[in-house]
């Protein structure tokens, strides 16, 4: 009976964890509609953006003129800036990340890390309480972005970099997050953010189309590029934000199949120990019934 008493509190405690697991998988696929919809929205303006400025930045570079943010020179001082999540149970999303960032970090900036010309922006908890623990040069972390995510606030944030990088504080910039793709996958994205070329991630338009630009070239070209790195920026964010809640649906969705699984074993398991002891306890009777006839 013992058994049977230990059975039975842990199909209650499996039952307890798959109700947990699956409201938490319906509060993701809320959120990620609202969210999968503001990055749909936003990918064919942030597009078709960086297309106009890589032939209006090819048509500047053609004119040499100076270009703030395209300063390309030997990369002596590297930020990195690393978006997670705040929150876990989202399987490997975070995971990935810190990974990929502890690869750069060893492969392609091991000179600048050993100089401590190397400085990390975490965004979200996660990628903060990891790093802060490790030798790395840490910004003050922005883990409130994700609590309140728009674009005037993240745009203070990648304003902030950019002024740093036109001073001569870094003279390159990488992003390293997740990417959004639907809700089972994730792309994990390495992006140069600074210095900018021929637009602010160096693509160039196979046909160029001659626009008609007022006031002129040079004029929109200084208008345009810091708000489209502000908007690179927050696509970034915003890509991450919408991939977190789809890896943190289907990780929820495998662990309440999980449960689901586990108390119907539980449940036979249960069924048989239950059957075992009724038999014993028939067959106790029985003997004793023999016993007392003879």
């Amino acid at each position: 009976m013992a058994n049977l008493k230990a059975i039975r509190v842990r199909i209650s405690s499996v039952k307890s964890t798959r109700q947990i697991t699956s409201a938490m998988k319906m509060v993701s696929a809320a959120k990620l509609r609202k969210a999968q919809d503001r990055i749909v929205k936003l990918r064919p303006y942030v597009n078709k953006l960086q297309e106009i400025l890589a032939g209006l930045s090819q048509s500047l570079a053609d004119a040499e003129v100076e270009n703030v943010y395209g300063r390309v020179s030997s990369p002596e001082k590297v930020l990195i800036v690393v978006i997670t999540s705040n929150r876990g149970l989202c399987g490997a999303f975070n995971a990935n990340v810190i990974k990929e960032t502890r690869k750069i970090i060893t492969e392609r900036y091991s000179d600048q890390y050993r100089k401590g010309n190397l400085r990390m922006l975490t965004i979200g908890k996660k990628g903060y309480d990891y790093f802060r623990k490790q030798s790395v040069k840490m910004l003050p972390e922005q883990n409130n972005l994700l609590n309140n995510l728009s674009f005037e606030n993240v745009a203070q944030v990648a304003d902030a970099i950019m002024s740093s990088f036109v001073a001569g504080e870094y003279d390159r910039v990488d992003l390293v997050y997740n990417q959004f793709k639907n809700a089972a996958m994730q792309i994990l994205a390495d992006e140069l953010f600074l210095p900018v070329t021929a637009g602010p991630k160096g693509k160039v338009t196979s046909e160029p189309v001659d626009y008609i630009y007022e006031p002129d070239q040079e004029t929109i070209v200084k208008d345009l590029i810091p708000k489209s790195l502000k908007i690179q920026f927050y696509k970034a964010v915003l890509d991450s934000f919408v991939a977190e809640h789809g890896a943190r649906m289907t990780s929820m969705h495998k662990a309440t199949d999980n449960a689901t699984t586990m108390i119907r074993e539980l449940t036979l398991q249960y069924n048989k120990a239950r059957q075992a002891a009724i038999t014993n306890q028939i067959l106790e009777v029985v003997s004793g019934a023999e016993a007392l006839r003879g």
